[in-house]
């Protein structure tokens, strides 16, 4: 851990009672795995409450937000609030990498910047401060946090057909490439890379393929908007 895990408390505005907790959240299994005689625990179990509870509370917000939306573009909308990609935007902007826990080859291999990774954590975070403080206090942290910088236009928006729209006003389209897929067939994780006239512009991953094209698909976005269309 980089930082003292107190800061992190300021940063988010919640004073755990049960420290541990909000260090479990921090702690990636790879961390954990190097600490066993030390009977550490990682961040699993906390990702899995913390994203149920990110699910209700977003689910919650889209509904009395937008009265008038159907299932469908609800679900849609939801989707692209709670992903990867977009976890991942909210853990660096509150300084939430520093204060991860990773093992040594986590940490040569740049594991404080995989989105895969600190999407996690954010989740655990929220898992954390539920079991902690309860679901409001939870629900606090996520409408701040996680919520709160949300561009609506974005919510409407499938990615892959947004890049489709902005590469084709350059005469190009993009192709989805398969890099890898790795583990058992029940937890399989997708590499897809976006590629436009030879060029990789964006990589992402996912438990199937249509999630990583997706998560490759927003980093596309993403690097035309500061590469491409950004402007004096």
């Amino acid at each position: 851990m980089r930082k003292d895990i107190r800061k992190l408390m300021e940063k988010i505005g919640y004073e755990f009672k049960d420290v541990g907790l909000l260090k479990t959240a921090v702690t990636h299994t790879s961390y954990a795995n190097e600490h066993r005689r030390e009977n550490i625990k990682h961040n699993e179990r906390l990702e899995f409450l913390g994203d149920a509870v990110l699910e209700t509370v977003s689910s919650e917000y889209l509904y009395s937000l937008y009265p008038d939306k159907g299932e469908g573009e609800l679900s849609t909308m939801r989707a692209s609030m709670v992903c990867e990609p977009s976890l991942a935007i909210c853990a660096r902007d509150m300084g939430l990498p520093d204060f991860l826990r990773l093992g040594r080859g986590e940490e040569l291999m740049g594991g404080r910047e995989k989105d895969s990774i600190t999407s996690d954590a954010t989740e655990a975070v929220i898992g954390a401060i539920y079991l902690d403080g309860g679901f409001e206090a939870a629900k606090k942290f996520v409408l701040e946090f996680i919520l709160g910088d949300l561009k609506t236009e974005d919510l409407y928006r499938d990615t892959k057909t947004e890049l489709q729209e902005i590469v084709q006003n350059f005469g190009s389209h993009v192709d989805y490439e398969l890099v890898s897929d790795e583990g058992p067939d029940h937890d399989k994780t997708f590499v897809i890379r976006a590629v436009v006239d030879g060029m990789i512009i964006g990589t992402g991953s996912g438990r199937t393929k249509k999630q990583a094209s997706k998560n490759a698909a927003r980093a596309g976005v993403e690097y035309y908007r500061q590469n491409v269309l950004k402007t004096d």
